[in-house]
Parts: structure tokens; C-alpha cells; sequence
């Protein structure tokens, strides 16, 4: 099997790695992971030491110089690069490690999956198969995390999507989704969610537009950096694009009209339509798609406002992720090797991230020279219910759009024109993202706030049906997302199609609830019943939803 393939790299990704291999006629596949199975602990048995090679530019290509893939990579490197190779048993590999002393340090190992790539993510290039696999110190770790996954595939926000009705995608508009009534019940409250909280925090709201002339994306740097990933045309022979985010048409709103320090912090808030043209084979679901929407926010802000910007962003996500019931870790990015600006600024910058950091009290880790380009950035990792980690929140400093767009405001001094600082900030990052992430958090249990199905009412017979519709009515005026089943099927079925559906709430009623203006109220997980009056239920529901906001 390995030698009809030319290897491509080994890398590695937050929970296990895959590898990359070039075969002329054949589909790896779940029957393969025997081989590759066999083999490893082969090696594993052998205690094969990694041992680390260096070697000149000219002895690289010597080594590879049957394998396409490599050789353009060695071509590439730079000229003062170090090259690396990693000898481990019969297999010399280009790497720049480093790796455990020996295989015997692998006590787990499992292949996880196969599918197709394409070499460096381009459609217009070959085509290889990828193997994913993950190794642990022990079986036991392993053992929990083939738990996980078999849990994470039942909780599948694709599958999920579909049982409840929430979301669709159609061949016709490929990475766009059609959220259906209670999948766009659930998207909007997240948006309203964040609305409510923009108002107490000093936000302003706005919209801007979808297409620009290609000239905005020309000053921004993107039509120089990302235009690949933009949907581009033609418009009287003028080319524009699609938008892939907001911040390039906030600098436009900044800049319209003369600025002064005295309207500085100035928060702008956008859930404008992004389109961003992802590969066809790289959508899924709802975390990669081409069209959505981000609780996109930019603040810009004097370099003395930093700090207390930074921290009140925080503040925000610590907020939101304890409603969700998250856990978080944070990184700061500090400057990368290649980064524009003065030294000083960026020293500035790192550091009042870090007194940012350090008043908001939580633990924090460096992650050294990852930062942006334009500016150094807080990196959000939440963790689900089954302990898996997501980047969805972030925090940037950009100190280059504003140099970019020319902004400027008035400082105290009035004949002084200063640069503002801008932070881009996303809490929830895409809402489609964030929406497939908490459908598998909550494995389709939505809690009451967020709920498309938050109560049905079930009659008896059909003499009750006349109260069981004055109970629906009332609560739906209460302005509750209340459903009722007037078909003639038993109670015992009604009451678990509404299990199954997932209402946090069934409303039973018959002849003796009628008689005395009360209902048989049922939770959604439990068997007992309570017995209470419409109002009181409303004020339960209201109680419940104030909870958590």
C-alpha cells in the first residue's frame, strides 16, 4: 500500500494529527486502519528512536527528490531556514519536530477517520487522502476519548438540526443555510441577547453595506491578502466584492465626519451578512459555511483607552459564556516575526493587554509570536459540555487599518490630529458557528430563554379542547413560543412526541383542569406532575427566563 505513495506532511491539530498521502489508484478507507493499526504498534514494540538530522538545502532535495510534494516544499524555504529530518525506524521524514525520545512513549493509538483533500487546500491541485489519528500516554485516555466521540457524533448539530426542524442546506446555494421558523426563533434571540446587552454597554448599533468597489478592499490590504477568499464581479465594469467583514466599511464610518477625543471610546456594532468563498469540500454544517453573520463589534479608542477596553471586552465574554455555561481559557498573541509598526508601539500594546489580563483576574497563558500583523490579540478557547475546544471569541489591536483609511480625531489640544486605535471584538464569533456549537452543548435541550419549543399544550379529549386553546392563547400573549396538539391521538402520545420534541414544557389539560382554570404541568426531563394555575405558570416561565439574563 505505502509504495504507490509519495508522503506529504505530518501535522498536528489540538486533539490528535492526520497525515497526507498521494496514491494513484486507491480510496483509503475505515478496512485500511488494520494496516496502519498493525504497523504502529509494531513500532511501538521496537522502541524506534526519533533521531534528528540536519541537513543542507542540496542534501533535502537529494533525499526527497522523488517526492514532488516535499521538494516543492524545501524549494520554498528560506534561505537562512534550518532543514530538519526525523529518522525513526525505516522511515526518514521531513519534520522540525520536536518527538518523544522513542515510540514506546505511545501506549494509545487509534486511526479516527479518512477523506479526501486537496495538496495545500487548493481545488486546482492534487488530490490526496488524509488519515486522522490520535495516540494518548494511556488506554484509559484513549478510552474516554473514543467515548466522546461516539457521543459527539449522537450529538451531531447536522443530525439534531434535522430532528428538530431547525436548518437546511439545498445544492442550489452551496455553504448558505435556510434556518427554518424555530431555528430562526433561536438565531434571533442570540442577536437580541446581544442587543439588550450592546445598550448597557455603550455600544451603537449599525448597518452597512454588502458589495463595495474593489478600491476599499485595495486600501484595507485584502485585495492584496484575501481576495481568493471573496466573492468577486463585475458591476459596469468596475470589479467589486461581496464583503467578508466589517471592518474595512466601519474605518468609512468612522471617517465620515470630523472626529473628536471627546467621543472616543466609540463602539460600533454590526450583524451585517458576510460572504467569505470556502471551498466547496471544506463546508460543514453549520461551523464552515460561505454566507453568515457575526456579533461583529470595533472600538476605536485613544492608546490610553486600551486597557479598560480590553477589560470591559472581557467582562462581556465572561458574561455571555457563563449564561451558555462554558469554560474558557485565555491566550495572549504577542508580535510575530513579521509585523508592521514600531517596536515601541507593540511593546505598549502587549502591555497593556496584560495589565488587562491581570486586573480581570482570570488565568492566562502567552502564546509567543502568534499575534496578528497589525497588532497583538486575545484568543478565546471555550470548552462544550464534552470538553471540546472551540475559538470563538477574540479580542485584536490594529493600529494598521486606521493608518490604512487615514483616520484621525482631535485631541485636547484642538490643532492636534491624533491616529486612533482600533479593537476588533467578536463574542460569539458566527452566530451560524456558535448556533451549531450550543446545539450540541445542550444535545437539543435548548434552556427556556433560547427555546423555539418552549411549552405545548396537550387536551385530554376533545371536551377539553375549547380551555385547552384559552390556555394557549393566554400564554402565547405572555409572549411565550407555545405550541398545541389538537389531534385526536391518546395523552400518553402526545406526551411523548412532545418529549421528543424537546419542549421544556407540557401543559396537560382535561374535564377536571377546565373545571378549575389550572393545568397538570410537566417539565421536560422529569415524570411528576404539578398542578397550577395559568398565571403562575407564566410566572414561572418568566422567573426562569430572567435567570439567566
Amino acid at each position: 500500500m505505502a509504495a504507490s505513495c509519495a508522503l506529504d506532511l505530518v501535522l498536528q491539530e489540538e486533539r490528535g494529527f492526520y497525515y497526507d498521502a498521494h496514491y494513484k489508484d486507491l480510496t483509503l478507507n475505515d478496512t485500511h486502519f488494520g494496516l496502519i493499526d498493525k504497523q504502529a504498534k509494531k513500532a511501538v514494540a521496537e522502541k524506534q528512536p526519533f533521531e534528528r538530522i540536519e541537513v543542507s538545502r542540496a542534501e533535502a532535495l537529494e533525499v526527497f527528490a522523488e517526492n514532488e510534494f516535499k521538494v516543492e516544499i524545501i524549494n520554498e524555504l528560506p534561505e537562512d531556514k534550518t532543514i530538519t529530518v526525523y529518522r525513526c525506524g525505516p522511515l526518514v521524514d521531513l519534520c522540525r519536530g520536536p518527538h518523544i525520545p522513542n515510540t514506546s512513549f505511545v501506549k494509545a493509538f487509534a486511526c479516527l477517520k479518512a477523506s479526501a483533500s486537496y495538496w495545500r487546500g487548493k481545488a486546482d491541485r492534487e488530490s490526496l487522502q488524509r488519515v486522522y489519528g490520535i495516540s494518548f500516554p494511556d488506554s484509559k485516555r484513549l478510552k474516554e476519548y473514543q467515548h466522546m466521540i461516539e457521543e459527539a457524533k449522537k450529538r451531531d448539530h447536522r443530525l439534531l438540526g434535522q430532528s428538530q426542524k431547525l436548518f437546511f442546506f439545498h445544492p442550489l446555494s452551496p455553504g448558505s443555510c435556510f434556518f427554518l421558523p424555530n431555528g430562526a426563533i433561536i438565531y434571533n434571540k442570540l442577536m437580541d441577547f446581544l442587543r439588550k446587552e450592546y445598550r448597557e454597554r455603550g455600544y451603537q448599533e449599525v448597518l452597512s453595506p454588502n458589495i463595495y468597489n474593489m478600491q476599499l478592499w485595495e486600501t484595507s490590504g485584502h485585495a492584496a491578502n484575501y481576495k481568493d477568499n471573496m466573492f468577486v464581479f463585475e458591476i459596469e465594469k468596475q470589479e467589486f466584492g461581496l464583503k467578508p467583514m466589517n471592518c474595512p466599511g466601519h474605518c468609512l464610518m468612522f471617517g465620515h465626519e470630523v472626529r473628536s477625543y471627546r467621543e472616543l471610546p466609540l463602539r460600533m456594532a454590526d450583524f451585517g451578512v458576510l460572504h467569505r468563498n470556502e471551498l466547496s469540500g471544506a463546508l460543514t454544517g453549520l461551523t464552515r459555511v460561505r454566507r453568515f453573520q457575526q456579533d461583529d463589534a470595533h472600538i476605536f479608542c485613544t492608546e490610553s483607552q486600551i486597557k479598560d477596553e480590553v477589560r470591559a471586552c472581557l467582562e462581556f465574554i465572561d458574561y455571555v459564556y457563563k449564561i451558555f455555561g462554558f469554560e474558557y481559557e485565555l491566550e495572549l498573541s504577542t508580535r510575530p516575526e513579521k509585523y508592521l509598526g514600531d517596536i515601541e508601539t507593540w511593546n505598549k500594546a502587549e502591555q497593556q493587554l496584560t495589565e488587562a489580563l491581570n486586573e480581570f483576574g482570570k488565568p492566562w497563558k502567552i502564546n509567543e509570536a502568534d499575534g496578528a500583523f497589525y497588532g497583538p490579540k486575545i484568543d478565546i478557547g471555550v470548552f462544550d459540555a464534552l470538553k471540546r475546544k472551540f475559538q470563538c471569541a477574540t479580542l485584536q489591536l490594529d493600529f494598521q487599518l486606521p493608518l490604512r483609511f487615514k483616520l484621525t480625531y482631535s485631541a485636547e489640544d484642538e490643532a492636534k490630529l491624533e491616529r486612533p486605535v482600533m479593537i476588533h471584538r467578536a463574542i460569539l464569533g458566527s452566530v451560524e458557528r456558535m448556533f451549531a456549537i450550543l446545539l450540541e452543548h445542550y444535545n437539543g435541550k435548548w434552556p427556556l430563554w433560547l427555546s423555539p419549543r418552549q411549552a405545548i399544550v396537550c387536551c385530554v379529549s376533545a371536551n377539553s379542547l375549547t380551555y385547552a386553546k384559552e390556555v394557549h392563547a393566554q400564554i402565547r400573549a405572555a409572549g411565550f413560543h407555545v405550541d398545541i396538539d389538537m389531534t385526536d391521538r391518546t395523552i400518553q402520545k402526545k406526551v411523548r412526541e412532545a418529549q421528543l420534541a424537546q419542549f421544556n414544557y407540557i401543559l396537560v389539560v382535561g374535564a377536571k383542569e377546565a373545571e378549575s382554570g389550572k393545568v397538570s404541568l410537566r417539565v421536560r426531563d422529569r415524570a411528576d406532575l404539578s398542578t397550577e394555575s395559568i398565571a403562575d405558570v407564566i410566572a414561572r416561565f418568566n422567573d426562569e427566563v430572567a435567570a439567566f439574563q
